[in-house]
């Protein structure tokens, strides 16, 4: 006898939200299914339990659904994605990445249940394994700094960011911020194994200092962390906000407090 499906539905709309609930839980073949209204809450339901399948909304504030089936994707047994939206302007986008199905707003029990057929069908595929993520390397974990005519020694653990000064970097920490002479790129290829991610041309950040992610005053998106705020560039975003997804759900993230 086939089980049930468990599946997860992420909408930020509540109206939206409660609608597909009700339609899924009303569908036969369907178990559990579990609520979220956004990518944060996702993630709290995904750190103690899988899912068969998660309707996605594309349309949502902080992590949307597209980069949320990206870190989803990279799981040891990912669910089968439909997204849920009331455009059809991502449709192919949402295929290219392996999605199951498209539902569009609002969707009848009808659709619903065509779309579960085809999660079945894609939770009967052969699923890849996951590859393992590189352990960090011991390159460059410890540099020496000058300060104050001392010499210090900075761990890459106490690191929070990384800023370009000039033909040095400067390395802040919750002891103070040093300066070393070396390139920003140096640190960027040897410290991203740790956790370290380039998400400005002159910032390197570490993943586990992150507090929240906010927009400042003239829309600029920036990662605050106890050392202050870090501009995130555009072209960084999505990738920023993928791990720091991946890496809250790994517990790799809040190591670095005041």
């Amino acid at each position: 006898m086939t089980r049930d499906l468990s599946v997860l539905v992420v909408e930020d709309e509540p109206l939206s939200l409660d609608e597909l609930v009700h339609l899924l839980r009303g569908a036969p073949g369907v178990g559990e299914v579990a609520a979220a209204p956004d990518a944060m809450a996702a993630l709290k339901l995904l750190r103690h339990r899988e899912f068969d399948a998660a309707f996605l909304d594309i349309g949502m504030p902080g992590l949307d659904g597209m980069e949320l089936a990206a870190v989803l994707s990279r799981l040891a047994r990912p669910p089968a994605v439909v997204f849920v939206t009331a455009s059809q302007q991502h449709a192919v986008d949402a295929f290219g990445i392996g999605a199951a199905d498209y539902l569009l707003k609002p969707a009848s029990a009808g659709r619903v249940r065509q779309a579960l057929d085809r999660v079945r069908q894609a939770r009967a595929a052969p699923v890849l394994p996951a590859t393992e993520p590189p352990e960090p390397t011991g390159e460059l974990a410890v540099l020496e700094v000058e300060s104050q005519g001392r010499t210090r020694y900075v761990r890459r653990e106490q690191v929070r960011f990384v800023e370009a000064h000039g033909d040095h970097v400067r390395l802040d920490t919750r002891d103070g911020r040093f300066l070393v002479r070396m390139p920003l790129s140096t640190l960027e290829h040897s410290w991203a194994p740790a956790g370290f991610l380039r998400v400005h041309r002159g910032y390197l950040l570490a993943l586990r200092a992150v507090e929240d992610l906010r927009t400042d005053a003239v829309g600029q998106l920036v990662a605050h962390t106890a050392g202050g705020d870090v501009p995130v560039s555009r072209r960084h975003a999505r990738q920023l906000k993928e791990q720091l997804f991946a890496a809250a759900r790994e517990g790799r993230i809040g190591g670095v407090r005041r």
